[in-house]
């Protein structure tokens, strides 16, 4: 080694070191100074958090069905049963205040959390239903189907209490403030918490998730104002105009046998580009699928088990369902399904025709199965559920 052959004069020093000093100490004033190669980042860089727009929970129709659109991201599902001696009027309008408060932002109960787009849709059972009268919309069981390991727990109910919002941390929140207002007239028989997944665009402002398998899930449902007249909401009588008929279905999902299917196979089962959501016979996820279109050779383009082909309002004779699907993790990875219509029929002879041959059974096995009467809508003047037990 060779000394330097000119030494820096010590004030040199002394001015060199004040300004590392000087540099050192403005820079330990950013959050970011202790990471090599980071920045402290601009006003203009910071991402403003989204805040979800309010959904009002009085009207005609309960928020959570239709509205808001597309769904919040996040559900927790309670399913309950009513005490022998509870009388379900009194219950249901204190819900139905409590729903207020909360969705206000004015109940204690949220410990500080803000609603956002909180919204809390109620139903009845058909139980309850039947003893208010047995020729109401609403007051018939599911049958069973097949694919069904349903515990007798899983399997029905009186109260369903659906609670959605895009911040997951409201949920659980809201159903204690719920289940405390209800007290010991209520026992619950199971919860099931899940998930949308991302939102793919459709037609006209619309949008639909992915689901587990990875395919584009709510394509087709009553999404105008007359289709959503005509097949989801009920029309009467009285005491349940303005309410619809939910189904909550929740299925176990063979992941690794559908994914180790190559993706013709995937797309075959489903009837659907897995990409895309556009059908097999052709044109973009909106279009219609055209059912006898064939190959050169005569073959189904939209093959005769897919899916999309069993389960088509046409083939089976039936209206539209408004379809919400979601990821679950537990129990099992898999899937919470819930429809809503004005006619169980919509629903039964869909899956009755499905049963027969949908290649999409066959990796879905259903663990709990209920349906419900999704109450008319309320407000300060009538209390909700007051038109079917007041």
């Amino acid at each position: 080694m060779h000394r330097a052959d000119h030494r820096p004069s010590r004030r040199a020093f002394l001015d060199a070191t004040s300004a590392m000093v000087a540099a050192g100490l403005t820079a330990g004033c950013t959050a970011d100074s202790a990471r090599p190669g980071r920045h402290a980042p601009t006003a203009a860089a910071t991402p403003k958090p989204v805040v979800p727009k309010p959904v009002a929970p009085t009207g005609r129709h309960q928020a959570g069905i239709a509205l808001p659109q597309p769904a919040q991201g996040n559900l927790l599902a309670v399913v309950a049963d009513l005490g022998a001696t509870a009388a379900p009027g009194p219950l249901l309008a204190e819900l139905g205040q409590a729903i207020r408060t909360l969705a206000a932002g004015t109940d204690p109960r949220l410990l500080g959390l803000p609603p956002g787009d909180l919204t809390v849709t109620v139903g009845v059972g058909p139980r309850l239903v039947r003893a208010a009268g047995a020729a109401l919309p609403g007051a018939v069981d599911l049958p069973r189907f097949s694919r069904e390991r349903i515990a007798a727990r899983a399997r029905g109910g009186d109260l369903l209490i659906q609670i959605c919002a895009s911040d997951p941390l409201l949920l659980p929140v809201v159903a204690a403030a719920l289940l405390d207002q209800a007290g010991d007239r209520v026992h619950e028989r199971w919860r099931q918490s899940a998930r949308r997944g991302a939102n793919v665009p459709v037609a006209d402002g619309r949008t639909a998730p992915r689901n587990p398998l990875g395919f584009i899930d709510g394509i087709v449902g009553p999404h105008t104002t007359a289709e959503q007249q005509r097949d989801l909401w009920l029309a009467g009588p009285a005491a349940v105009a303005g309410g619809t008929l939910a189904v909550l279905r929740r299925m176990e999902l063979d992941l690794s046998r559908f994914a180790a299917l190559s993706v013709a196979e995937q797309e075959a089962v489903f009837g659907r580009h897995r990409a895309s959501g556009a059908p097999l016979s052709g044109g973009t996820i909106a279009s219609t699928p055209e059912l006898g279109a064939k190959t050169p050779d005569g073959r189904y383009l939209v093959p005769a088990d897919a899916h999309v082909r069993r389960a088509n309002p046409t083939v089976v004779g039936a209206g539209l369902m408004l379809r919400r699907s979601y990821s679950t993790d537990e129990p099992a990875p898999g899937l919470l399904f819930i429809s809503f219509q004005n006619d169980l029929r919509t629903f039964t002879a869909t899956l009755a025709h499905m049963d027969v041959s949908d290649a999409l059974l066959r990796f879905t096995t259903t663990t709990a199965s209920a349906t419900f009467l999704m109450l008319p809508g309320f407000d300060r003047k009538h209390p909700l559920g007051c038109r079917l037990f007041g």
